[in-house]
């Protein structure tokens, strides 16, 4: 296992962050957003009514998914109101909707009924970036403990093809976007911020089919 510090880096403005998760919540928002129109625009088209189940389907789907994706977001990105302790179910809940519209599959034992917001925020992140390092399917694994006065992490994306984008390694380093897909590093630059701010730490490792991530947050 690799520690990824939170050693000093030139300084990525805020602006340019904030623009960077926006353009990211956008990019996944606007794909069920835009089956919803499409579904609706076939139940308006008079030539396409032999479609009409289809177009209902394609709308319950895409709603639904572009629900689970705000709920998610809200708590794992947004202040999510004056909540400052989060239940475990309830994370597990918010993580369970967006791997229902994920290849991989998550399995999550988190063992302390309640966490505190930058807890919360790691668990539902590095969750989601587990899932994404599987593009191709496998098994998110999402472990929490009470250690201390610590709350220990870990979440490991097993399956074939498991993969790590540099990108969001340069971001769980808190480096500054070189190449690739701002996106994925915006969200791993974020986990990197909060981490260190609450006094945390973050890991991550890469091996054969196999991609982990770890972190440690005073409780």
């Amino acid at each position: 296992m690799s520690d990824i510090p939170s050693s000093p880096a030139p300084a990525v403005r805020t602006a340019e962050l904030t623009a960077y998760i926006a353009a990211r919540m956008c990019h996944d928002f606007i794909s069920p957003a835009s089956a919803i129109v499409s579904g609706l625009d076939l139940l308006d088209d008079p030539s396409a009514q032999d479609m009409r189940e289809e177009a209902m389907g394609l709308i319950a789907t895409s709603a639904r998914k572009l629900a689970d994706l705000l709920a998610f977001t809200r708590v794992a990105f947004g202040a999510s109101a004056s909540a400052e302790t989060f239940d475990a179910r309830e994370l597990e809940k918010l993580a369970q909707g967006v791997f229902g519209h994920m290849r991989a599959e998550l399995a999550w034992t988190v063992e302390t009924p309640a966490v505190n917001k930058p807890a919360a925020r790691a668990l539902l992140n590095l969750a989601q970036l587990a899932g994404a390092a599987l593009p191709t399917g496998g098994t998110a694994r999402v472990r929490a403990v009470q250690e201390g006065a610590s709350i220990a992490i870990a979440v490991e994306a097993t399956g074939p093809r498991a993969r790590l984008r540099p990108e969001v390694l340069a971001g769980l380093q808190g480096q500054p976007m070189a190449e690739g897909l701002h996106g994925h590093w915006a969200q791993a630059y974020y986990v990197h911020l909060f981490l260190a701010d609450a006094g945390g730490r973050v890991f991550a490792d890469v091996t054969e089919e196999k991609v982990t991530f770890a972190a440690t947050v005073p409780a």
